[in-house]
């Protein structure tokens, strides 16, 4: 998805792949046996890299002086789409078995419903979207106004930029961890505190229901930070919100009463989610060229770290689930560390300042370097200078940047 949002544009990877998605949704209307069940369910989990496309959209739509809370605050209601839908389809199911369908197959109904929301949404985005705010890609392509690129270069500036692998396991832990305490936590309520399933799980719920905050706040906290310290206070945001959910994660493990088993997962959960969103207020400024696919390895980090994580505290007997989340709130902590080592020459790192090179510390040379100099002969590197141009809010206010060279700014500035 990430390619195809570099190379296409995201009005079309997300369109298409909504639309594509509905036939096996609806599949689930006819599911007989675990293995048609389990195979529908992977085939619809496709339809997840739309959040790819969504954050490369608001990456590319808003100033980057937001780009925080407009990442956070999409991701987030999506992510609480989720939660909603638990409530959601029970509701439909009951209608529609009050209408005097049985209830074996009132439930098949009841799933053409989101099969035909996703053809209409496909539909709407497909009409209704644009790519760019200039306009459609294909549009500006053919203008000449935004240059063709090629998958292979897209790719080799996103896997050579150890940043972003840095933030793949940082997202692992963080949206990852998040995933799988989806799986659990009514578990770990249920038999931790002897309470009913219904009470366990309307507890469990508030944990990802609270993406419909903790997520737009975490991606506020670095645009404010950022307009006093730049990226240097991006970075440090990402650190401080995604190593107190891993603390409160640990506490939650640790609980030995309900009420503070409560609050510690409220607080786990702010700091994970919040996290998530700081995340994305980031991950558009390490690369211009790569972002839609620097923005689904990201993504996929996320799968990965749950998978991961499921895989080596929640699968076996040899833990509880409430030690389970302890551990998982080591390691939050302990993946959490390499922020430190992210460094850009114009900005710095959460230790050192920008580079003092007056040449290579600058937007413009950090963003130029993903192209050639036939490339740049070309002027296929413009929309990455304007991007320089932009992101030069990242120095802050309270924090030495790199200086601008002469004759780098246009004098209309």
């Amino acid at each position: 998805m990430g390619a195809i949002c570099d190379l296409l544009g995201p009005r079309y990877g997300c369109a298409f792949l909504i639309m594509l998605c509905a036939p096996t949704v609806f599949c689930m209307s006819f599911v007989s046996n675990a293995g048609g069940y389990i195979a529908v369910r992977f085939m619809i989990g496709f339809s997840l890299a739309t959040f790819v496309s969504c954050q490369y959209w608001m990456s590319t739509m808003f100033n980057s002086k937001i780009i925080g809370l407009v990442n956070g605050t999409a991701a987030g209601w999506g992510n609480m789409g989720g939660g909603a839908t638990q409530l959601i389809m029970p509701l439909v199911y009951e209608l529609i078995r009050r209408t005097g369908a049985t209830p074996f197959s009132a439930w098949r109904i009841a799933f053409f419903i989101p099969g035909w929301l996703h053809v209409i949404m496909g539909i709407l985005v497909l009409t209704l979207g644009q790519d760019l705010p200039d306009g459609n890609l294909s549009t500006l392509q053919k203008k000449g106004d935004v240059a063709k690129d090629k998958f292979s270069k897209v790719l080799w500036y996103a896997v050579t930029n150890y940043r972003t692998w840095i933030f793949v396991l940082l997202y692992g832990y963080s949206m990852g961890v998040e995933l799988s305490t989806d799986n659990v936590i009514a578990e770990y309520f249920y038999d931790r505190f002897n309470l009913n399933l219904h009470t366990a799980g309307l507890i469990a719920a508030t944990f990802g229901m609270a993406n419909i905050v903790a997520r737009p706040f975490g991606g506020f906290a670095s645009d404010y930070s950022a307009r006093y310290f730049g990226m240097r206070g991006r970075l440090w945001v990402v650190w401080i919100l995604q190593t107190l959910g891993g603390v409160f994660c640990i506490w939650l493990g640790r609980a030995n009463s309900l009420p503070i088993a409560v609050l510690a997962m409220i607080l786990f959960s702010v700091g994970a989610q919040a996290a998530c969103g700081a995340t994305f207020g980031i991950i558009p400024f390490i690369s211009r060229r790569s972002l839609g696919v620097i923005s689904g390895l990201t993504g996929a980090g996320g799968n990965f770290g749950s998978g991961l994580t499921q895989l080596i505290f929640f699968t076996s007997s040899s833990f509880s689930t409430a030690t389970g989340l302890s551990l998982m709130g080591v390691m939050i902590v302990c993946c959490t560390l390499p922020a430190t080592l992210v460094h850009f020459p114009q900005w710095g790192s959460m230790f050192f300042p920008p580079s003092k090179d007056i040449v290579k510390s600058t937007e413009e040379f950090y963003y130029g370097s993903e192209w050639n100099e036939e490339e740049k002969s070309k002027g296929l590197h413009q929309g990455s200078l304007k991007f320089a141009e932009n992101s030069r809010s990242e120095r802050g206010k309270k924090v030495a940047s790199a200086p601008t060279p002469p004759g780098s700014t246009p004098l209309h500035v």
